[in-house]
This record gives structure tokens, C-alpha cells and sequence, in this order.
């Protein structure tokens, strides 16, 4: 599926600048929003009219106030928010991330966030 509208959730602010730098150098085309702030991005998912909502959400797991987990049970339980993509893209190795998400019953994907620009760039063309 073609992705034309992302939603980057991290309070990194390195990271968000290296998703969106390597993000523009993959496809120039996807409009990529991107919020520092978990609580904020709650609130702009349960306003945006259903054209407005991202295709696909990139979710830090590791935030203050909402982490990724409590993010993801919120969307799970608005019907209108169950279609979107999710990719929590984080820290900890897949290995330790993956069983426990699949034990909370969050069925999303989960990548370990690229170290580099190179790494990043790679993520990105296979998963756009």
C-alpha cells in the first residue's frame, strides 16, 4: 500500500530529524507529520476528520506521560482509528519488544530504531 500521509510519534528529537531527513531522501512525495509529544498526537488523532488521518503511525515505545503500549490500547479502542498502520519503531531489540507486545495483545509491528542515516534510509524504501 502506498503510503501518502505519516504520523512520526517520538520524543526523540534526533531521531524525528533523522526520520525525516531519510524520509525525504527515499520519497519526497509523503507528507510526514511528526509531534514530540505522545498527549499532543492523542488529541489531533480523536479531532482529525477521517481524510485527515495518517495512512501509517511511526510510535516511539519509550515516552513520557503516553508510552507506546498506552497509545496503541487508545487506538485500539476507537473504531476509527483501528485501520491505521502502526510501527512502533524503538530501543529495545526485536527479540524482547515483539513477544511482549504479542503479550498485551498489541498487533502491530515493532522495528529497533536504525543507529544511522544509511540504516534509516534502508528501513524506510522497504517499508514505503
Amino acid at each position: 500500500m502506498p503510503y501518502k500521509n505519516i504520523l512520526l510519534i517520538d520524543d526523540d528529537s534526533d531521531d524525528t530529524l533523522f526520520f525525516v531527513e531519510a524520509l525525504s531522501a527515499v520519497n519526497n512525495e509523503v507528507v510526514c507529520r511528526t509531534t514530540l509529544n505522545p498527549a499532543r498526537a492523542w488529541e489531533e488523532l480523536e479531532t482529525l476528520e477521517e481524510l485527515e488521518l495518517p495512512d501509517i503511525i511511526f510510535l516511539d515505545y519509550n515516552m513520557p506521560v503516553i508510552n507506546g503500549l498506552e497509545f496503541i490500547k487508545r487506538m485500539q479502542s476507537l473504531e476509527r482509528l483501528k485501520h491505521i498502520e502502526v510501527i512502533v519503531l524503538s530501543t529495545p531489540p526485536e527479540q524482547v519488544m515483539v513477544p511482549w507486545l504479542e503479550r498485551n495483545n498489541a498487533r502491530v509491528r515493532y522495528i529497533s530504531k536504525p543507529t544511522g542515516m544509511e540504516e534509516f534510509r534502508a528501513m524506510l524504501r522497504e517499508l514505503l
